[in-house]
């Protein structure tokens, strides 16, 4: 129990961990929130695309300014978002096929620039692996920005974004502007994406949209239980993944994401024995 104990306050007296659990928790629950408005709409390879596009211009923006790339970043990853919509919309495109072509593109320019160009700023891994440690305090401020503006939009729009993701056609309907809120989502899944690069990096991002809200899925019917517990379930991941990567000295956004898939895992057990049960019961039922 001592040695419990120790292994947990110990990694405590760094200040340089006391802030990667802190950003690592953060966020966690923050794509494990916005991830459930995402896989719930059968979108989830946009967090994958959206990330891969993000990487693009953090490369072309440091052509122009190594200073302000997260900016460039931003702004490159929400045209982005509202090209795939606006393909989608103006063309019989799939939303999937929208996505591949404009995110992979992205991509691919993003390898390009910075192979011919080199970096002026972050590293190339620490783009695409993330590095937590290296996180500066400006972008601990806008990672607790965007949190506070996704949480607030959550509760303010909570109807309008229930409706556009379950049953767009009552929504627009009931009056709902579908458009609006599409836009609203991709412009926050953006800056998400955007906020946590440097915890899991390009490529690992996408797996926090989705395993958390997954595991969450299969544990509750309930949409309200559905986010608290995709939030809780990303900010363990976070918080543990934290731990075991400084004790295993392993990426921190390797080990969340592995902590992520365990609790799918568990999840996904439990769930299978929960419909045995149920299915045991029938027969019974039906003979008395």
């Amino acid at each position: 129990m001592d040695a419990f104990l120790d292994a947990i306050v110990h990694p405590l007296q760094y200040a340089f961990f006391q802030k990667g659990l802190l950003v690592a928790t953060l966020s966690g629950a923050l794509l494990g929130l916005t991830g459930v408005y995402i896989t719930l709409r059968g979108m989830s390879y946009i967090g994958h695309g959206l990330s891969h596009s993000i990487f693009g211009g953090f490369a072309a923006s440091q052509l122009i300014s190594a200073q302000f790339f997260l900016w460039g970043a931003g702004v490159w990853g929400v045209m982005s978002a509202l090209a795939i919509i606006t393909v989608t919309r103006r063309h019989r495109i799939g939303a999937d096929a929208a996505i591949g072509v404009v995110t992979t593109a992205s991509f691919a320019l993003g390898i390009a620039l910075l192979t011919h160009f080199g970096a002026t700023g972050p590293s190339f891994e620490s783009a695409l692996f993330g590095s937590i440690l290296g996180i500066s305090q400006g972008q601990i401020y806008m990672l607790y920005a965007v949190a506070a503006l996704t949480v607030t939009l959550v509760f303010v729009r909570y109807r309008a974004l229930l409706f556009a993701t379950f049953d767009p056609d009552v929504a627009a309907v009931s009056g709902v502007s579908v458009l609006a809120t599409d836009i609203m989502l991709m412009v926050v899944l953006s800056l998400n994406i955007l906020s946590t690069l440097n915890v899991v990096g390009v490529t690992l991002v996408a797996a926090m949209l989705v395993i958390p809200p997954v595991t969450a899925r299969m544990l509750t019917d309930s949409f309200a239980a559905t986010l608290v517990l995709a939030t809780v379930i990303g900010a363990l991941s976070g918080a543990i993944g934290m731990y075991l990567s400084y004790s295993a000295e392993v990426p921190s956004g390797t080990m969340i994401v592995l902590i992520g898939a365990v609790a799918f895992t568990l999840a996904l057990a439990t769930a299978g024995r929960r419909r045995r049960l149920r299915a045991a019961r029938v027969p019974a039922v039906a003979v008395s």
